[in-house]
């Protein structure tokens, strides 16, 4: 098994109004030795928005805002922003997060030229409703049962954990997104074509469009995109979270896959086993219990930092050999 460091707390709630019952699920970027640090802030009532600090090491605060960098404006983002990633493509930062409106749960995204002014594009994943989704897709026999069963009576299917891809792929921008239980993909050419009649044609077509189904007993219920994948020679490697149901309730652990590079939905390997899971204190009990959501990275020479929420409370970290890890993957082929 592949040697995994839990580094600590790197991030706290404070006694600001728009922080002060959690700070979790950060987008990292790191520029030059500066790492950026995009996070989910909680108060009470359960209402998130953006809250921004930079690292000038991977586990040091340089500079923490007193305010949300990104606060709701919107309907369809009027409970909060939550959950934020973020890549860059072609010079412009692709920060997503999911939106939520008190009933619906959709990813979002806003862009930026320079980390500190963002224009907002609004919800681009599906508004599809259970009885049209299962209309699409009754007829895909290899698609999990779980689906009906996690999704049977929403109004709008919950799809969450939108994670973009940090270069275009044959000239596609390429982004992960989520409707339990498994990881969807989605290529298009421009955001201007994800039309409803996209979206039609998609779930028509959804069998093609899975991207990681659950498969070990640590990710059995369901699976969700993590971090934003990074790109190796031997393919993507994709740090993911799985969802294990237990006596006391659901346990998420960060899990790592590899996928080819020129064709994301082909997996080469995947860890048998959890890459890191809810193990301390701070892990095991907080806002909720038994929680490790890996959401951004860092890396420094070969040493892979990882930020996640622990126990949607707290922004802790691990790191892990980069080479390391990827030789480890590499024996446990597909």
């Amino acid at each position: 098994m592949i040697e995994v460091k839990k580094e600590g707390v790197v991030l706290r709630t404070t006694e600001l109004d728009f922080e002060n019952e959690g700070v979790l699920n950060p987008a990292v970027i790191k520029e030059g030795n500066l790492i950026h640090l995009f996070y989910r802030a909680v108060h009470k009532g359960n209402y998130s928005s953006i809250g921004y600090c930079t690292l000038d090491t991977p586990l040091t605060v340089k500079e923490r805002w007193d305010k949300p960098i990104l606060s709701p404006e919107f309907k369809y983002e009027a409970h909060g922003m939550e959950d934020p990633r973020i890549v860059k493509i072609d010079g412009v930062y692709y920060l997503t997060y999911v939106a939520f409106d008190g009933d619906n749960a959709l990813g979002a995204l806003a862009t930026s030229a320079d980390l500190k002014h963002f224009k907002k594009h609004g919800i681009i994943v599906p508004k599809i409703k259970y009885d049209d989704f299962n209309l699409y897709t009754r007829n895909k026999s290899v698609l999990n049962e779980k689906y009906l069963r996690y999704n049977r009576g929403a109004k709008v299917l919950a799809d969450k954990d939108l994670v973009f891809f940090p270069r275009r792929v044959d000239g596609k921008l390429i982004f992960l997104h989520r409707i339990k239980p498994d990881i969807q993909v989605t290529a298009i050419n421009e955001l201007s074509e994800l039309t409803e009649e996209f979206w039609v044609d998609y779930f028509l077509h959804f069998d093609e469009h899975i991207f990681l189904t659950p498969k070990y007993a640590h990710e059995v219920s369901y699976v969700g995109a993590g971090c934003p994948p990074i790109e190796t020679e031997h393919g993507w490697l994709i740090l993911y979270h799985g969802v294990m149901d237990t006596p006391k309730g659901y346990e998420y652990s960060c899990c790592a896959a590899l996928m080819e590079l020129d064709d994301a939905r082909k997996e080469i390997a995947r860890l048998p086993y959890p890459l890191f899971k809810p193990e301390l204190h701070y892990e095991l009990a907080g806002d909720v219990d038994d929680v490790c959501f890996p959401t951004g990275t860092a890396l420094v020479d070969d040493k892979l930092y990882i930020y996640y929420g622990a126990a949607d409370e707290l922004i802790a970290c691990a790191s892990v050999s980069l080479s390391g890890l990827i030789e480890e993957l590499l024996q446990h082929k597909v």
